[in-house]
């Protein structure tokens, strides 16, 4: 299972808005005869991929899957079936599939007189597909936070200046984050002080997300890196911001909910576009308004050996006033890079729906 949820991973940032699943059949003896992954949606399952290549090898053996098999017909046809037909005794999947349109698996696959096993690793499972489970039990994308700062949660310097508080290794993964992400999302400010290109670099094969930019009343210059052409871009503003200097880009229009732009909104908007993940970048104002819309499920920092001592906090006002109103954090991994460390945290509290259930 572990080799499965591996194997995952390989689908991140290709397959919305489906799933990322990871598939490994082993024969009546326990050897590894086929594997597979939900490479990009529309395409075959992880299921069909692994019995493509154990072939007659799977009849008697064992599935590990890293989600519930699904059980409908869309632009594939269902899992649990295919498993049946090729005649496999035994079905082990980590997470049950919340999707009332596609579950069921399970119960099919019992029907037919196979072995079946639920919730093996499944916290671990359920950690590498959180974009999507988020989508299905909320109703909105799954968000995760990325800052750099220095070691006093500085992200600038006092006269604005910032590149570069992180070294190039962590700068290289957020690259890698956003290859991971469907969308990526930055505010006005933060495209006034760095004209941010947001586009993905140095990862191959990389699928570019749609770089969305919250700008109330749309004073984005035409000449703005995030226009060119390198990935799709999508500009949300205000209901009366004046967009004639802006032919030719799509252009979204939300409501203000006494903060700015509604992050609920923006939310449910990105949502019915196929969007799963977020990544959200900058700057520390937007942070705050998504901290308080309870709508951030993952947060990764990157802290530099750096002291500044005055310049912009990561996080502005998130409309926390005491301490024990306090988003508290799981801690869930530190890792050395370079000469920064990075660190992984989700909220301690699972995040309330920002946007009505897809059903």
């Amino acid at each position: 299972m572990r080799r499965a949820i591996e194997l995952a991973a390989r689908g991140l940032g290709s397959t919305s808005p489906n799933p990322v699943v990871g598939c490994v059949i082993t024969d009546p003896a326990g050897n590894v005869v086929g594997e597979g992954w939900h490479q990009r949606a529309g395409g075959p399952h992880a299921e069909v991929h692994a019995l493509r290549a154990a072939g007659d090898a799977a009849r008697g053996g064992t599935a590990y899957v890293t989600l519930e098999p699904c059980n409908h017909t869309g632009r594939t046809g269902p899992c649990a079936q295919a498993l049946v037909e090729a005649g496999v005794s035994r079905v082990v999947y980590a997470v049950p599939d919340p999707n009332p349109q596609a579950s069921g698996g399970g119960a099919t696959l019992r029907a037919a007189g196979i072995d079946t096993e639920a919730g093996f690793l499944a916290d671990e499972a359920e950690e590498g597909n959180a974009a999507w489970l988020t989508s299905v039990r909320l109703g909105r994308p799954h968000v995760l936070w990325k800052y750099a700062a220095t070691l006093d949660g500085r992200t600038a310097a006092a006269d604005g200046t910032s590149r570069w508080i992180t070294c190039a290794e962590s700068r290289a993964d957020v690259h890698r984050l956003r290859a991971e992400a469907d969308a990526v999302v930055v505010g006005a400010g933060t495209l006034r002080a760095d004209d941010p290109h947001l586009a993905v670099r140095g990862v191959e094969g990389a699928v570019q997300p749609l770089r969305v930019v919250l700008d109330t009343h749309a004073g984005v210059r035409p000449t703005a890196r995030v226009l060119d052409d390198a990935a799709p871009t999508l500009i949300a503003v205000g209901k009366d911001a004046d967009t004639e200097h802006l032919p030719g880009v799509d252009v979204v229009r939300l409501p203000h909910d006494g903060r700015g732009l509604s992050i609920e909104a923006l939310l449910a908007e990105l949502h019915a576009r196929g969007v799963r993940s977020v990544l959200l970048e900058g700057g520390s104002t937007l942070a705050g308004a998504f901290v308080a819309a309870g709508a951030v499920d993952k947060v990764v920092g990157y802290l530099a050996p750096v002291l500044l001592g005055a310049g912009p906090a990561a996080l502005a006002d998130a409309g926390i006033t005491t301490i024990t109103e306090a988003l508290r954090l799981t801690l869930t991994g530190t890792t050395r890079l370079g000469t920064d460390i990075r660190i992984t945290a989700t909220p301690t509290h699972p995040s309330r729906p920002t946007a009505p259930k897809e059903h």
